[in-house]
C-alpha cells in the first residue's frame, strides 16, 4: 500500500499548475494536446516512462513535467512524477512537499521506493522527490539500484515521469535517457540557441534514448492563432 503523507508548506513560491487549477484554460488544453502526441507516437508499443529535460536550465522543463503529470492523472492514470534532478531539485517546491527522504534514500537502499513516495492533492498523482542532495548523481542514476527501482515503479504506476537536469549541463539526462521509454526535449521560443538545441538531440539519440518530440516554450500568440479560440467566449 502506498504511504500517504501530509503535505508541507514550501519555503518558496508554488510553480504554476495551471492544469490543475484552470484545466479549462488554452494552456492546460495545450497540455493535453501534448500527452495526446505523446500517447500517439507510440501506438505500436508501451511507453510507461517518460523522461522530460532541455538544453540549459529556464526553459521550462520542470514546468512542462509537473503540468504533464496532471493531465495523464486526470486521464486517470496511475501517475508517478519523480525528480530525478539531484542537483537542483524544484518538485517538492511546486508540490508544497517535504523532501527529507526522496529518490536518493531509495536509490542508496535506504528506504523502500513506497515509504519515500509522496501522495498529493491531486487524485492519482504521486510524487517522489529528490531527497538529499549526492555528491555523486551521475553514479546513482546510472546503478544497477536505478534499473531496479524503475522495475519496481512498473509494478506500482502506470506512467512515470522523470524531471531532469539540462542535457548540456551534465550527463544526467542522457543516463535516463537511455532507461525510459521516451524523453521529450523542452526549448524556449527565442531563449534557446540553435546549435545548443540541435547537441542536446544529438547527445540523447548518442545515449540510445527514444527522442519523442520538442515542446516549443513560451512562444507569443497571436490574436488569430486558435490558442485565442479556445479562450475566447
Amino acid at each position: 500500500m502506498l504511504k500517504r503523507k501530509k503535505n508541507a508548506p514550501a519555503p518558496t513560491a508554488q510553480r504554476s499548475l495551471i492544469s490543475h487549477t484552470q484545466p479549462k484554460s488554452p494552456i492546460s488544453e495545450q497540455y493535453r494536446t501534448l500527452r495526446t502526441n505523446i500517447q500517439f507516437s507510440n501506438v505500436d508499443g508501451s511507453l510507461q516512462s517518460l523522461m522530460v529535460t532541455s538544453s540549459g536550465p529556464g526553459e521550462g522543463k520542470s514546468t512542462t513535467v509537473a503540468n504533464l503529470a496532471v493531465v495523464f492523472a486526470q486521464q486517470g492514470k496511475k501517475v508517478l512524477l519523480v525528480d530525478a534532478d539531484l542537483r537542483k531539485p524544484t518538485v517538492h517546491y511546486t508540490f508544497r512537499l517535504e523532501n527529507h527522504i526522496g529518490l536518493t534514500n531509495v536509490l542508496t537502499k535506504q528506504t523502500p521506493l513506497l515509504f519515500a513516495v509522496h501522495s498529493t492533492d491531486i487524485e492519482n498523482l504521486s510524487v517522489l522527490t529528490s531527497g538529499p542532495i549526492p555528491p555523486n548523481p551521475a553514479e546513482l542514476l546510472a546503478s544497477a539500484a536505478m534499473k531496479e527501482i524503475l522495475e519496481e515503479m512498473y509494478g506500482e504506476f502506470d506512467i512515470i515521469l522523470f524531471d531532469t537536469p539540462p542535457v548540456l549541463a551534465v550527463t544526467d539526462a542522457q543516463i535516463l535517457a537511455n532507461l525510459c521509454d521516451g524523453s521529450v526535449l523542452v526549448i524556449r521560443s527565442a531563449g534557446t540557441v540553435v546549435d545548443a538545441a540541435q547537441k542536446s538531440k544529438e547527445l540523447l539519440e548518442a545515449a540510445q534514448g527514444k527522442l519523442l518530440g520538442v515542446v516549443l516554450n513560451q512562444k507569443q500568440q497571436e490574436k488569430g492563432d486558435y490558442f485565442y479560440y479556445y479562450g475566447t467566449n
